[in-house]
Formats: structure tokens, sequence, C-alpha cells
């Protein structure tokens, strides 16, 4: 089976495309021409190079293909042109299923987001009939990935796209070369640069585990229908904990009130837009949405899926090994 996969130079899509590989040599990767192809370096693949929001450039990457592994999204939770991330991931999404459509594909794996589902005052968390609307997006990532979700869910239904949805929530592991806004704050606690938490919660998991779970939902997943890709569910403070046992040090014990903490994401983003554009070390969206635990109940994947993720606790290992071993630590730590 001829295999197409976008994002496959990232983090998400290169722990994808290696579990593609056991399968099958068969494997077409689609690239962007400024991609950085450090993960995708000495694979047996064919790369194709296009852009999402040229549709001209997917037919060539889609011809002769069977299956589909849509990974590629601008995650990013600060970015000073929102209008960009909104067209690359709704835009070039809706572009993509068209074309794999056109194209004749027989099975999709969509990789959504946990940031398109609702809040649960739940102590498992929300799941996938959580209700939601755009109105509860906070910031441009999650306001991108709720209507590229839609997008899929309207050409399945209005057009028969073939599709399985999948919902990874905050992975962590290797190869998470930018990092990520996760991997940023496991690279940050690690390097003793996050000296006080809020009060806030995350579900952690294994980048393998969602990799996993995408030829899960390949193989089991009904097609229209999505699944959370998720692990454990832990306060801030446990998870800065885990990272401290991992690196033998000690945790921050401070915790700020969200209020306090918002004034200063304000100056730090009035800073970044004169500095480059680069990140804030800490952001409005990340501080507003910190005020409600991101937790979440996998547990339809775990039944229709045979979904099983490692403790979180080996994620967190894993993500400061490579880390470690690939020069993101300071030195006195490493």
């Amino acid at each position: 089976m001829k295999t197409l996969i976008t994002g496959a130079t990232g983090f998400v899509g290169s722990a994808v495309l290696r579990l593609l590989l056991q399968r099958s040599q068969d494997i077409r990767i689609l690239v962007r021409s400024a991609s950085d192809l450090t993960n995708v370096e000495g694979l047996p693949v064919e790369i194709i190079t296009g852009d999402l929001n040229d549709k001209d450039s997917l037919r060539p990457a889609l011809d002769g293909a069977e299956a589909l592994f849509h990974v590629a999204a601008d995650y990013r939770i600060w970015v000073p042109k929102p209008e960009e991330m909104i067209r690359t991931n709704v835009d070039g999404t809706r572009n993509l299923m068209e074309a794999a459509l056109d194209a004749g594909v027989s099975r999709i794996v969509y990789t959504s987001s946990v940031a398109t589902l609702g809040i649960s005052n739940e102590p498992s968390g929300a799941n996938e009939e959580t209700p939601s609307s755009l109105e509860m997006m906070i910031g441009a990532y999650k306001r991108s990935k709720y209507l590229a979700e839609k997008t899929v869910q309207a050409l399945h239904q209005e057009k028969g796209l073939p599709v399985v949805i999948v919902n990874p929530s905050m992975p962590i592991g290797p190869r998470d070369i930018k990092p990520t806004p996760t991997g940023r704050m496991i690279v940050e606690a690690a390097n003793g640069k996050i000296p006080a938490f809020v009060d806030t919660g995350l579900n952690i998991v294994h980048v393998d585990d969602v990799a996993e779970g995408h030829m899960l939902a390949f193989d089991k997943g009904r097609v229209g229908q999505r699944y959370i890709l998720g692990g454990e569910n832990l306060q801030l403070k446990e998870i800065l904990r885990l990272v401290a046992v991992a690196t033998n040090s000690r945790p921050p014990r401070i915790c700020l009130p969200h209020n306090l903490v918002l004034p200063v994401a304000y100056i730090a983003e009035f800073i970044a837009k004169f500095n480059g554009g680069a990140e804030p070390f800490v952001t409005v969206d990340g501080v507003k949405m910190s005020k409600k635990k991101m937790y979440f109940d996998w547990s339809k994947a775990r039944t229709e899926l045979q979904y099983r993720p490692r403790p979180s606790g080996e994620a967190i290992a894993d993500a400061i090994a490579w880390f470690k071993a690939n020069g993101y630590l300071d030195r006195d730590r490493a």
C-alpha cells in the first residue's frame, strides 16, 4: 500500500513515520522546500516537495496513494501573525483532503488535537462528546485546529471522506527538535528555569504511544469517528516533580496565582513583538488556558482501538534523555 504522510519531519509525524516504515517501504512524505530534514535523514522514503497551500503541488504527492496520514500542523501557543496559522491549519487541511478525495485515497487518519475539545469538571476529564464551540477556543492554535477538524468532519459527512480523526493530548519524547511548547516546558524545567508554577493540570503522553495510536486508528478506527490519544492526567506540580526526579534536582515549590502571572505575560508578548517574533517565555493565551485543568479521558480509544499508553514518568524520562543527548540541557545539568 502506497502511503503519503505529511508532517514527517516534525515531532509526532516522525514517530508515525517510523512505525509506518515497519509495515511498508512504499512511503512517500510531503515536505516544504524550507523543511528541516533532520528527523528523516537516512530513512527509505520518497520525498515530494510541496505545500499544503499550493493545491497543484499536492496532486503528485497523492498520485497512486491508497492511504494518507495528515499529521502536519503549525503548533505554537503564540504567533505574531495568527492569520498564517489559520491558513496552514485550516485552508491547508481542506486543500489536502479535497485533493485526497480527487485522488481516490481509501483510508485517511487526520491528526487533530485535544485543543478542539471542551473542558470538563469531571475528575477523568473531557472526552470526545464533551461540548465545545469556537467561542471556547483560546488562541489562534486552538481556533485553527477546531476549524480544521470541523472542515474534515464536513467533508466526511458531505462527500464521504474516508477519515478517522485522532486527538493527541500533550506528547513528549524523542526527536522534538523545535521543541514544541510542551517539550519546551520540559527543557526549561530540566534546566532549572521554571522557579514557580501555577495551579493547573495537563495530560502527558509519550510520542511513540501517540504514533501507535495512529496505527490503531488506521487499522481499527471507525470512519467519521474521533479518538483521544492521551496518557496520564497530572498536575503541573507533579510534572515538574517528575522532571526533577529525572534530572536529580529539586522541583519548584512556589505556586503563583494566575492573575499575578497574567500581567507578566502581556509584557513578555509586547517585548516579543519587537524581538523578531520569538515566542515569549510566558504567553497570555497560555496563562488563560492554565486556569482550567486540561484533563482528558481516552477510554474510547482504549475500548475500540486497544490503545495502551505507558506511564507518564517514562515519557518524561525518555524526553529528557533525548534532550540531554542532543545538547538541549545546560552543561552543568547534562
